[in-house]
């Protein structure tokens, strides 16, 4: 019996992304659990303080053009012009964000790290690679829209393994050396974020072959379908760290953080693999007809909460499996791990939920303000009513913030399907129809 052509696309790139980009998933997680184990705890606190501020400036850069090029490109793939025209308009919106943020994130992370005694030329040095880091990361994802588009994710892949088992290796080297320290973590990521930036601009130029230009009126649709999720985006950004904050204000050493920032890596088996969401969940979403989405989207929802389930379930029963991946100082923290990995879970399968919504512009005011509103009354509550510095009950109030956001965004998936999707400034875009 043949194959049907879409059936063996999709098994193609299935193959493609757990050989490929399995493979620099896996490189990126070792490297974060073998700096779990490998730096001291005082040393390994920093550098949870230093990633922490790292990712919230990431992701407070995305916020007004996360997940909005690929639906307003639409089927539109061969106007390359179009795409660049696009892509150059987000980078617009996101430089100017990251002048704004860059300031402000810099004299906060400095008034942090002279909390713990570094010396002043050091705490420069670390701010100048987190702003180089995160200015060449969003580079890099930009630009990996149009690889994504048009189809040359082998070069993607590519990309993204050796960049992530060149600093795997350098990582080895270091520690074989005797020389690793939290600096020398800091400029291994500098460098492999550098690689694969200029490497995936360098394609995507390749491939449009032209060039584009920013307007106003691109601009504004990108704004327009970013906005409702902005606050929500705003809030994640802050909030993704408002246990390192709280254990920072609270806590009276950095065991606490160090202890907060292992459990943390173990949280990021999950994150790793929200490329699934870019790769295939998003493009295969918007490419429906309309009368197949709600049937799809029942089935996604089982799957992921069958998958989820199961590895929750493995946190709480055998804890030991991941105490002994963080490594001897963590191995007090049994029924953290259980925690930790269910709210990840919890977490990701609102993000899982968020993406097919964007996908189908099931975007809304609302649902991002109720999102933003019933977080913070958690988190009140919590700062009211318990001690957070002890860790356990810092997770206690993660598990709680994120299930209400997941409850929030199944309510958002049943306003969609009943009401329609958010209407376009200049007329509809169109679905994408990328081979997945």
């Amino acid at each position: 019996m043949q194959v049907p052509d879409h059936l063996r696309s999709r098994i193609r790139h299935l193959h493609q992304f757990v050989t490929r980009q399995g493979l620099a998933t896996i490189g990126n997680l070792v490297y974060g659990l073998l700096c779990v184990r490998l730096l001291p705890t005082e040393e390994y606190a920093k550098f949870a303080i230093i990633f922490g501020f790292m990712g919230t400036l990431t992701v407070l850069m995305d916020t007004l053009t996360t997940g909005t090029v690929a639906p307003l490109v639409g089927d539109r793939l061969k106007d390359h012009k179009l795409i660049a025209d696009y892509i150059d308009s987000a980078r617009h919106i996101m430089t100017m964000v990251y002048l704004a943020l860059a300031p402000v994130i810099s004299l906060v992370l400095l008034w942090i790290l002279n909390r713990h005694h570094w010396s002043l030329f050091d705490n420069l040095q670390i701010i100048a690679a987190i702003l180089f880091i995160t200015w060449f990361a969003r580079v890099g994802g930009s630009y990996a829209t149009v690889l994504l588009l048009l189809r040359d994710r082998a070069f993607f892949y590519r990309v993204q393994i050796l960049g992530s088992l060149g600093s795997l290796a350098l990582l080895c080297v270091a520690w074989g050396a005797h020389v690793l320290n939290i600096y020398v973590c800091v400029l291994l990521n500098c460098a492999q974020i550098l690689y694969q930036a200029t490497s995936i601009y360098m394609r995507a130029k390749h491939l449009l072959q032209v060039r584009g230009q920013a307007n106003r009126t691109m601009q504004r649709q990108i704004v327009q379908l970013a906005l409702p999720s902005a606050p929500s985006s705003v809030f994640y950004a802050l909030q993704g760290q408002i246990m390192l904050l709280l254990l920072l204000v609270l806590g009276h050493n950095s065991t606490g953080i160090a202890n907060l920032g292992a459990l943390a890596r173990l949280g990021q088996i999950l994150v790793t693999f929200r490329i699934i969401n870019a790769i295939f969940v998003e493009p295969f979403f918007a490419r429906l007809p309309r009368h197949q989405v709600l049937p799809r989207y029942l089935v996604a929802m089982a799957v992921g909460i069958l998958v989820l389930g199961l590895f929750c379930a493995s946190g709480f029963l055998i804890p030991q499996m991941y105490l002994l991946i963080l490594g001897p100082h963590y191995q007090g923290l049994q029924f953290e791990v259980g925690l930790i990995i269910l709210a990840s879970s919890i977490n990701f399968l609102a993000e899982y939920l968020q993406t097919i919504h964007v996908s189908r512009r099931f975007v809304y005011w609302w649902n991002n303000i109720a999102n933003v509103v019933a977080i913070l009354g958690v988190q009140i509550y919590s700062i009211w009513r318990f001690d957070l510095s002890i860790l356990r009950n810092l997770l206690w109030m993660d598990v709680a913030a994120v299930s209400t956001s997941l409850l929030i965004q199944i309510l958002a998936g049943m306003y969609g399907f009943v009401f329609g999707p958010q209407k376009m400034i200049g007329g509809h875009s169109q679905s994408v129809v990328t081979e997945i």
